[in-house]
């Protein structure tokens, strides 16, 4: 095995292959206190424990048509899931915004998607949060290719994953660790399902993989699982408030039994915006299409990013 000197070794280390580079727009670290915009150095520290012990929370926030959707909601919620952990960025907050718009402007597209990263920070490879002297952050603005009309008028289905949902002081936290997301996810695509749902220890609905799950009873109400096993979704509590004097909406334990006999299942989320669940478990959810309420909601969210989103 060769022993490398500095430059070779990053010769080696930048040509080697790197999928998912095509996608990445620009990006941005905090010890290097710039955007760059070549996804081949796009690198974080092997002792960060971000990296190795998962010490640190994430959020997902989309930009279309030069809006940027919800940015202040989500560098809130993304506050109080790293003051949970007890972890602050290594700059204000308002820093921190602006530095996503910054990044979002290099970019020179009209549409893409950003992944904030804040994490314990680099300083060894144990679990004790005092070797980190100082948090990371990195925040990269990737491609984002919005689903399209077709898909929203179909409908998708969904099932019962074997993935229990998170205990819940973990849940309601946006944390690095989406192993049970990521299994989740993977059981779905082994039985060809678009989206999975988990339960929680009571047996009642918490939420998909990356999304929050409601239901629309027979009176029109949206139903929503109480957010003890789930989290709050940036998307699902903004379109409630959308919706707030058309379209009741209550919180409550959804049993297996709510599901067979709601009118519509409706898919939140900040890639998906609303989908109505046509199929769930290998049987139609209400008459087996599309929603009205899952459809008015949709509209009021793209109205929304319009008069809402903020400027780049």
């Amino acid at each position: 095995m060769d022993i490398l000197g500095s430059k070779e070794y990053l010769e080696r280390m930048l040509a080697a292959p790197r999928p998912g580079a095509g996608q990445v727009l620009a990006f941005y670290e905090h010890r290097i206190g710039a955007v760059c915009k070549d996804p081949e150095l796009m690198l974080m520290p092997w002792d960060d424990h971000l990296v190795h012990r998962g010490d640190g929370v994430f959020e997902t926030i989309k930009w279309v048509d030069g809006r940027v959707y919800l940015l202040d909601e989500h560098l809130a919620r993304m506050g109080r899931s790293g003051k949970a952990i007890g972890l602050e960025p290594p700059c204000p907050w308002e820093e921190v915004r602006e530095i996503v718009l910054e990044i979002g402007r290099a970019t020179g597209v009209d549409k893409g998607l950003f992944r904030m990263l804040l994490g314990r920070g680099p300083g060894g490879f144990g679990i004790d949060p005092s070797e980190c002297p100082t948090p990371s952050l990195y925040i990269a603005a990737y491609q984002y290719t919005p689903k399209p009309a077709a898909f929203y008028e179909k409908g998708v289905t969904a099932f019962r994953t074997s993935i229990p949902a998170k205990q819940s002081y973990l849940a309601t936290i946006k944390s690095i660790d989406y192993l049970p997301n990521v299994l989740m996810k993977k059981e779905a695509a082994a039985k060809g399902k678009d989206f999975p749902v988990c339960f929680d220890a009571q047996d009642f609905l918490a939420e998909g993989a990356t999304e929050n799950i409601a239901l629309v009873d027979a009176s029109g109400c949206i139903c929503v699982p109480n957010l003890n096993n789930a989290l709050s979704g940036t998307t699902l509590l903004r379109v409630l408030e959308l919706a707030k004097g058309e379209i009741a909406h209550c919180y409550k334990a959804i049993s297996e039994a709510d599901i067979a006999v709601a009118n519509e299942m409706i898919v939140l989320g900040t890639t998906a915006q609303c989908i109505s669940i046509v199929e769930y478990n290998g049987k139609p959810v209400g008459d087996g299409k599309p929603g009205p309420v899952s459809k008015r909601l949709l509209e009021l969210l793209k109205k929304d990013l319009v008069e809402y989103g903020v400027a780049l």
